[in-house]
């Protein structure tokens, strides 16, 4: 089985102009442009993806058209979580019966779960699975911090846990799952893309992808033939974006359609741009300058 690498592009959902369901043409539309701009996989339905926002058609629905759009020219981990393990195995068997490559999956939200409780959650979906599975280890969305020496053991000791997300802030972390799993398990950053690769890493989970993808890549590129200086440069770009964003959704999905891509607005209760007001205006117009002078926008002339 071939192993995933480079930058993965977790997608934003495509939401109508009100709001109220999938936009599939947009979807794939966008599909397709990300696979020309030489992304090397794709990750629907993660944090960036609003998955908590969804019902449970919309995301058999956005499954479906993500992986037909592909076609197998990329392959596809879908995210898959939730704090109900029977619902989590259940989003796990649909994905991979739709063709997914894999599968992404953060531990239960809400309750603050024991090591054994989230070992449980993991092997029952595992147990019903067959396709690879990343693990989400994200702390500031669900208070949950899988340690090393835990990850290492769900590496051990269940078949199809190949990958992680490590995006727990702690940097070292990256090597740390590398050293206690003999370099078998696959890091993948999912914060400080740049450091991550220095120590590791063999790809990030890459919201830059959305708006920004030919550079989302280049930055794994660039890291791995060794140009760092050419890779410093183009990180400190993409950690300003970062801090003009914070962590808005809204700014994210405007800069797509600022690109050319519209995927609608943020959903509830996730703020629209609209309602974001003079914040959101300004978060915008200093990431759209950015953008601009990558020439991904055009430069708009005074009258």
């Amino acid at each position: 089985m071939k192993e995933f690498r480079g930058a993965y592009s977790v997608t934003v959902t495509p939401f109508t102009d009100d709001g109220s369901g999938i936009d599939e043409k947009a979807l794939r539309r966008f599909v397709d442009w990300q696979i020309d701009e030489g992304v090397p996989g794709l990750i629907p339905l993660g944090s960036t993806g609003e998955f908590l926002a969804v019902s449970d058609d919309e995301r058999t629905q956005v499954v479906k058209a993500t992986i037909d759009q592909a076609a197998g020219r990329v392959p596809v981990l879908v995210g898959t979580a939730n704090h109900r393990t029977e619902v989590a195995v259940r989003y796990s068997q649909e994905a991979q019966d739709l063709g997914a490559d894999g599968l992404m999956i953060i531990p239960p939200y809400y309750y603050k779960a024991s090591d054994e409780e989230i070992f449980t959650y993991y092997q029952r979906i595992d147990e019903a699975v067959s396709i690879p599975i990343m693990l989400y280890n994200n702390p500031f969305n669900n208070r949950i911090d899988m340690s090393a020496e835990f990850v290492a053991r769900l590496w051990r000791e269940l078949d199809n846990i190949k990958y992680i997300k490590e995006a727990s802030g702690v940097t070292e972390r990256v090597y740390e799952v590398r050293r206690l799993t003999d370099d078998g398990m696959i890091v993948f950053g999912g914060w400080r893309p740049f450091e991550a690769y220095l120590l590791g890493a063999k790809g990030h989970v890459s919201p830059y992808g959305n708006y920004m993808p030919r550079q989302s890549v280049a930055l794994y590129d660039l890291t791995v033939k060794g140009d760092l200086k050419a890779a410093e440069a183009l990180y400190n770009t993409l950690l300003e974006i970062t801090t003009l964003i914070g962590g808005q959704m809204a700014v994210q999905k405007a800069l797509c359609r600022l690109v050319g891509y519209p995927m609608g607005d943020a959903r509830p209760p996730r703020h629209t741009l609209a309602e974001l007001g003079e914040d959101g205006a300004r978060r915008l117009a200093g990431a759209k300058a950015v953008l601009e002078d990558l020439g991904l926008i055009p430069v708009e002339k005074a009258a």
